[in-house]
């Protein structure tokens, strides 16, 4: 293989370790704030299970305690730990919350934040399917 080509492949793994550990931090961010919304305004995350997943019955201890597993969740996330099984999760978590907001989407102009979602499940799965390579700044394989 030539010096030019090496070179090439070089800056293409360098872009895209630094690509991935952007989208990784950036859904990190949002995912986190989810997170800390359970703790500071657990009621907010009570109405979201009603309203969007037709579970009701939660107590503020119950968003204490799904906000603790979420926050390990995002924190290893974030670490690249385990990516398999984090980067999944966070995947399937931000699918589910894409896909049961669906009648936000038939009133668009009035519902525009919701498709924030969409790219942002694009990201996810992006770093799904490339979790092997993005290794920087991880503590996973």
């Amino acid at each position: 293989m030539s010096s030019t080509a090496t070179l090439e492949n070089k800056n293409l793994e360098n872009n895209l370790q630094w690509s991935l550990l952007l989208l990784r931090v950036g859904v990190f961010i949002v995912m986190f704030f989810w997170t800390l919304d359970k703790f500071v305004n657990p009621g907010h995350s009570i109405r979201i299970f009603e309203h969007f997943y037709n579970i009701s019955g939660f107590s503020e201890m119950i968003a204490y305690v799904l906000g603790a597993l979420q926050l390990v969740l995002v924190m290893a996330f974030l670490f690249g730990i385990k990516k398999r099984i984090t980067y999944g999760l966070i995947f399937l978590m931000h699918a589910g919350s894409t896909f049961s907001a669906y009648a936000q989407y038939f009133d668009a102009f009035n519902n525009l934040l919701f498709f924030a979602a969409w790219p942002m499940l694009a990201a996810c799965a992006a770093l799904y399917l490339l979790r092997d390579a993005d290794t920087k700044f991880t503590l996973g394989k």
